[in-house]
Parts: C-alpha cells; sequence; structure tokens
C-alpha cells in the first residue's frame, strides 16, 4: 500500500506539475494579450480626411437626338432614320468627331395614343426617338456644335456634361489633400484630450462614387435662351475631382 500510495503521488505530483505549467501560461498570456489590445484601443483616434480639387473639364459628353413623327411605324422610323444619318455625318465630316466618339444610347418606336370619351384609347400615328452620346474635347466650341446639330435635324438635345477625361491623373493630389485634412483633424483631437499625436496605424480610401462630371442646364434651353444673341452659349465651369481616407492614428 506504501509503494502504490507513493507512485500515486507521484503520478499526481507529476499531473499536478503538467497542469500547473500549462495553467501558468494559460493565466499569463491570456490576460497579455487583452491587455494589449485594450492599450491598442484605448490609445487611437479615427478621423475621415477627406481632399478635393477643382479642374478645369478637358471634355464634355453631349446628348443629341431626333424625334420622328408619322402615320406607321415605319414611316416614323424612316424619317428619323434620315435625320440621325444627317447628322452623325455631320459630327463626324465637319466636327472632325471620331466614331468611337459617338454612341447610341437610345432608340425607339412608339404608338402615340390619344384618348377621347366616346372613342376610348386609340392609336393615333407612331413616334421614333433615336439619341446618340456625343464625345467632344474642344470645349470652345460646344455651343456652334450644337447649333449645328439642331440645324442638321436634331430636334432633341439633351444636358452637356463637362468631366476630366482621366481623373487618375490627380489621384495623388487629392490623396495628399485628404491625408493632410486627416491630420489637422487627428491632431486637433489630441490636442483637446491633452495628448500627443503619434504614427498612422491604419489608411483606408473610401471610393465615394466620385464621378467629376459638372451638369449644365438643359442644352435645349441653354439654346432657346441664346437664339437672340445668335447661338447656343455653353459655359464649362469647373469640376471636382474628390477623395475619401479614414485614417487610424496612434495617441501617447
Amino acid at each position: 500500500m506504501k509503494k502504490w500510495g507513493k507512485s500515486l503521488g507521484a503520478v499526481l505530483l507529476a499531473g499536478s506539475l503538467i497542469v500547473g505549467g500549462m495553467g501558468l501560461s494559460s493565466v499569463f498570456k491570456g490576460p497579455e494579450k487583452a491587455y494589449a489590445a485594450e492599450e491598442i484601443t484605448r490609445n487611437i483616434v479615427s478621423v475621415t480626411g477627406k481632399g478635393e480639387l477643382s479642374i478645369k473639364p478637358d471634355i464634355v459628353y453631349l446628348s443629341i437626338g431626333a424625334n420622328s413623327s408619322a402615320a406607321t411605324a415605319q414611316e416614323a422610323q424612316k424619317a428619323n432614320a434620315a435625320k440621325i444619318a444627317k447628322v452623325t455625318e455631320q459630327l463626324k465630316t465637319t466636327w472632325g468627331i471620331a466614331d468611337k466618339d459617338i454612341q447610341s444610347t437610345q432608340f425607339s418606336v412608339q404608338p402615340n395614343y390619344t384618348y377621347s370619351e366616346k372613342d376610348g384609347q386609340q392609336v393615333k400615328g407612331y413616334i421614333a426617338q433615336h439619341t446618340l452620346q456625343v464625345a467632344y474635347r474642344d470645349l470652345a466650341k460646344v455651343g456652334a456644335l450644337l447649333d449645328a446639330a439642331s440645324a442638321a435635324g436634331a430636334n432633341n438635345i439633351g444636358s452637356a456634361q463637362f468631366a476630366i477625361e482621366d481623373p487618375s491623373a490627380f489621384e495623388a493630389q487629392v490623396i495628399e489633400k485628404a491625408m493632410a485634412n486627416a491630420d489637422v483633424k487627428a491632431a486637433a483631437i489630441a490636442k483637446a484630450a491633452k495628448r500627443s499625436l503619434g504614427q498612422v496605424v491604419t489608411v483606408t480610401q473610401n471610393d465615394v462614387g466620385n464621378n467629376p462630371v459638372y451638369y449644365m442646364e438643359n442644352a435645349a434651353m441653354s439654346k432657346a435662351a441664346a437664339d437672340t444673341a445668335g447661338g447656343t452659349s455653353v459655359e464649362p465651369g469647373q469640376v471636382k475631382v474628390t477623395t475619401q481616407l479614414s485614417v487610424v492614428y496612434e495617441l501617447k
């Protein structure tokens, strides 16, 4: 019995050492990690930096189209096709616009309905519509181009959208402005908290769906207002390129 007791004691002692070793590891390492995570969370500040550039546009996207009415769908489509063909030919030959810069965005032939209490809803002819999106880069001549398109048969001229053709060329500049804005915000927060600002922990760029386009007034309305002056006047103004950065700083 004594031998068995000594043996059992040795086993239990060995077991307690192993368990004790694991227990010490668990006791010290677990809380140490938790404490470190708590310290990191407690000693950071997170801000959003915004960057914006106002830039002169270098391209405009024009909506130029034609509508035609006729007794039959075929007649309406044929008449409208002739108008669009004439407008497209002029855009290419007179204004030097490449095929890749002229794109059809809408085409339809629909019945034109009328309604009366006596006859109810009736089809009274058909309307054909065809709209082109035209990219043009000589912004000083936009008004003259719209006037020429109207004279060629375009009777559905929509808005002019001015833009930067390659906004990526300004990406570095706008990011620098956003980062500088974040620095100012974080420094102000640190000062208010009677702390000092440390190094940057993380930076995330937020894509806010930037599409640097400035929408002008309806070009057809602009033309009507400018008829007395002898031509359409369209001013490009400036477009904006923007970005946002979520920045996390260390606090000391």
